[in-house]
């Protein structure tokens, strides 16, 4: 009854492989996140039925769940029972302020305008005010250099929680609004 449908994610009921579950929880967790969800409910099952009675499936959700709350899309989780966890996802702001592992910190960001020159002029409106607010919120001045790569980061950091369909720039907007809404509630 907490959680409801809207909130209630069960890898049970399709049986997936430890792949197709990782995958699935990572896209419905990142979209929860974008909808501005504050917790959820991941049901991974204990394992009963599996080999040696351990879920390959839950130990792979635990392993994503550590990686997404690093990553800045949950803030924390906790164990509900022993087959399912607790999600609490962080601010939207989280995504974009969680650190790049994966770039060489002494290589300057790539910048590719010719992917957000794709984007519609709505969107590329709201990603400019969201980089400047970001840019002033670090105390920094948004120069058109910073504005440029911080539009990038931010296209990058909202992106991948957006998923596919007819109307997914409507939706990549909407996200991008609620960040830029974030940082006014301050």
């Amino acid at each position: 009854m907490r959680f409801g449908p809207d909130r209630t994610l069960n890898l049970r009921t399709h049986h997936p492989s430890r792949d197709q579950a990782v995958r699935r929880a990572e896209n419905w967790l990142r979209e929860r996140q974008m909808s501005r969800a504050s917790e959820a409910l991941v049901i991974t099952g204990r394992g009963n039925n599996s080999p040696d009675g351990v879920s390959v499936v839950r130990e792979a959700i635990v392993q994503l769940l550590a990686t997404l709350r690093r990553r800045g899309v949950i803030d924390r989780m906790v164990e509900h029972t022993p087959g399912s966890f607790v999600v609490t996802f962080a601010k939207l702001n989280a995504v974009r302020d969680a650190p790049q592992r994966s770039r060489n910190p002494h290589e300057p960001p790539l910048r590719d305008p010719a992917g957000l020159a794709a984007l519609e002029p709505e969107t590329r409106a709201i990603l400019r005010r969201l980089a400047k607010r970001s840019i002033e919120e670090l105390g920094a001045e948004p120069t058109p250099s910073f504005v440029e790569q911080e539009m990038l980061a931010q296209f990058a950091a909202a992106a991948p929680g957006v998923p596919e369909g007819a109307d997914r720039e409507q939706r990549l907007r909407d996200v991008l609004r609620a960040a830029l809404h974030e940082y006014d509630d301050r």
